[in-house]
């Protein structure tokens, strides 16, 4: 039997990682496409379409598939190698056809709308209304409403756009993985921390360049080469080759698969009587047009560019003071203004790792959300993970009953696409008066051990494990009926709430004390650190703000502009940057082709939304500042109204039920220190 299609026989259903075989998934995909396609014909053969019978026997159809195909493509960026990746494209066009199947099924679509005229005359509850209307839209917007012929373009668009944003990805991990600069001299190496030294020569010794050292692309591996070496020759070549990944012209080149993404994109919203891509996915936004995106991100950049120019302007003149340097390039901005923020601040990331042992920071994070939400974290070795660096929790609320099962990835390999994100096995929902729990992961690319220091984390890394444990405790805390309401199922400029908000704690003392011990001596990281942790806060923030007012500029560019008008995608992404250009830019550079957010992932025409939720979490977290940081009533208020509820309201409404009125741009600004 194939282990995916047997009732998992492991610790709270959870996936059986160790019998699966790679050549497994495709056969258990298409069994499992096959057993969705008749419920969802069961659903068609009802006379007398109802709620029940029709809009939420289709919210509990294909769970089997839901379940196959969120194990395989976790895998496929988390765990991948070509066998998978080969799977991917083969699988892509089959779930992509299976859900078309589905959204432009006229006799489907027929029982959906009935039920939906009738909306306003069933006796349906919040969620219940919500769940009609999502599912509603969710065809009309994939086509319900279009002519056969229209219909057939449509499928052949979405084939193509999955396999496209596949390459995309496996282009972007070929050219990370296969860069390595290799030094063979010590005195190159000036300036870097022994710890960052030793795990560039582990690296060496694993990529069997003994008695070296070896920088690659990898987050752990680029960052402190460009904060701490002395060699600005290396800093250069390094910049340069972590800023023209997927963009030279070989068979890795994404510039061209760019340009059909967004043709296809363009023209799969023209079928559905759209102008612009931009204006299709606000729709479902709480920003609801391009038009109010680009006035919030220019009147933000109104307020930041000043002061980004001011910290600019004052860090050239440091390096001219310090070095003689007479032009600050790009690849000198991270050396300097780490020195600066030492001279300013006298703090630094080399002074604070000691006191971010990886484990005990787990730990932290943890007993955070004990402290907020009254869950404990239980290691539990008999759920198996699909590799060794993997570790498996029971989640438990504060009556010891099972709320989640939390997966914990944390180090870079080449199977690993980089970065760090939170992502789910099974969602959260009630079935049959059972309230299945949820199974959710986060992965992310950490310091690795070495043989003589454990992982010890940067400042960054810190904030960057409470974000993504911020979106998995939105998952793990879900309690809602169905499970497209559940969890992260949210509107995309609402999602980042969670996890942004959960960063704040790592600047509070009290938060901190709980966790931050010399991993040698046991010492508690000291008062005067943190008050330069949280002093040095808002260092370069008119700099960083604006730099994400860039990125979100560029998708929108992307989203709002006739395909046809985007010619070349260099000259397309440096006219649309333009306007929040700090340095001089480096020729032959480019960054949207491994622009993975939008062109990967789901964050096309909604990467403001990181921004845009600052916003949020700013003014959410001023009322814990206000009641403190682990009051008890705003923690409950908080998982009730915003953690707990998922999609099942409009988040608008969700946020005033928190906070008693709409958010304010006032706490952002000042705390980043832009007022």
């Amino acid at each position: 039997m194939n282990p995916l299609l047997e009732k998992f026989d492991t610790p709270f259903e959870t996936p059986p990682f160790e019998k699966i075989k790679t050549e497994d998934f495709l056969p258990a995909i298409k069994e499992a496409i096959e057993l969705s396609k008749a419920e969802i014909e069961k659903i068609k053969a009802n006379e007398n379409p109802t709620f029940e019978n029709t809009i939420e026997a289709m919210d509990n159809a294909g769970e089997k598939l839901n379940v196959i195909s969120s194990i395989f493509f976790n895998l496929n960026s988390a765990e991948t190698n070509d066998d998978i990746q080969k799977l991917a494209r083969e699988i892509s066009p089959l779930l992509t056809a299976y859900s078309n199947d589905i959204l432009l099924d006229k006799e489907l679509f027929d029982k959906v709308d009935a039920v939906h005229q009738l909306k306003d005359k069933l006796s349906l509850d919040e969620e219940q209304q919500m769940l009609l209307t999502k599912t509603y839209k969710s065809f009309v917007r994939n086509g319900a409403n279009l002519n056969e012929e229209d219909k057939t373009k449509l499928r052949e668009i979405d084939k193509e756009l999955s396999q496209l944003s596949l390459q995309f990805g496996e282009n972007v991990l070929a050219e990370t993985n296969k860069y390595e600069m290799v030094i063979e001299q010590e005195e190159q190496l000036e300036g870097l921390p022994d710890s960052i030294k030793e795990a560039a020569a582990h690296t060496a010794t694993e990529k069997g360049h003994d008695g070296k050292w070896v920088f690659d692309l990898s987050f752990p591996s680029y960052v402190p080469f460009m904060t701490y070496a002395k060699n600005r020759e290396l800093r250069k070549e390094l910049f340069i080759a972590y800023n023209t990944k997927a963009s030279k012209g070989d068979n890795l080149d994404n510039k061209e698969i760019i340009k059909k993404l967004l043709k296809l994109k363009n023209d799969r919203i023209k079928l559905l009587g759209y102008e612009k891509y931009a204006s299709f996915i606000l729709e479902e936004r709480m920003a609801k047009s391009p038009e109010s995106v680009l006035n919030f991100l220019n009147d933000l950049m109104v307020k930041a560019k000043p002061f980004a120019e001011k910290e600019v302007k004052e860090l050239t003149e440091f390096a001219k003071k310090l070095d003689g340097l007479e032009k600050l390039e790009k690849w000198d901005f991270g050396y300097y203004a780490e020195k600066l923020k030492k001279e300013k601040y006298a703090v630094d990331d080399e002074l604070l790792r000691p006191y971010f042992e990886l484990k005990s920071t787990v730990n932290g994070v943890f007993t955070t959300a004990e402290k907020l939400f009254g869950i404990t974290f239980k290691e539990n070795i008999d759920i198996q993970v699909y590799h060794p660096d993997v570790t498996a929790y029971e989640v438990l609320d504060n009556q010891g009953n099972h709320l989640a099962v939390f997966y914990a990835d944390f180090f870079p390999r080449a199977g690993k696409r980089n970065g760090a994100w939170m992502t789910s096995y099974r969602g959260q929902k009630i079935k049959d008066g059972k309230n299945q729990r949820p199974h959710v992961s986060i992965v992310c690319n950490f310091t690795k051990p070495t043989k003589t220091k454990p992982s010890l984390l940067t400042f960054n890394e810190v904030t960057t494990l409470f974000h993504e444990f911020g979106h998995a405790l939105h998952g793990m805390l879900a309690n809602t009926k169905y499970e497209s309401l559940s969890g992260t199922s949210v509107y995309w400029d609402f999602v980042e709430l969670p996890s942004q908000i959960f960063e704040n704690w790592c600047y509070e003392k009290e938060c901190l004390d709980l966790f931050a011990k010399h991993y040698e001596t046991g010492e508690k990281i000291p008062e005067e650190l943190i008050e330069k942790i949280k002093a040095s806060s808002n260092f370069h923030q008119g700099y960083q703000t604006i730099r994400q007012i860039s990125f979100g500029l560029l998708d929108m560019a992307y989203h709002s502009t006739d395909p046809d008008k985007i010619a070349d995608i260099p000259t397309f992404e440096k006219q649309a940057m333009s306007q929040t250009e700090l340095l001089q830019p480096v020729e032959g550079t480019l960054m949207s082709t491994s622009f993975s957010h939008i062109f990967q992932g789901g964050y096309a025409a909604g990467y403001y939304s990181y921004k845009w939720a600052e916003v949020l979490d700013a003014d959410a977290f001023e009322l814990f500042l206000e009641k403190g940081i682990f009051n008890e009533q705003v923690a409950k208020s908080f998982q009730e109204n915003i953690l707990s509820k998922g999609g099942s309201r409009h988040p608008l409404e969700l946020y005033k039920n928190f906070r008693g009125r709409e958010p304010k741009p006032d706490a952002l600004l000042k705390r980043a220190g832009l007022v």
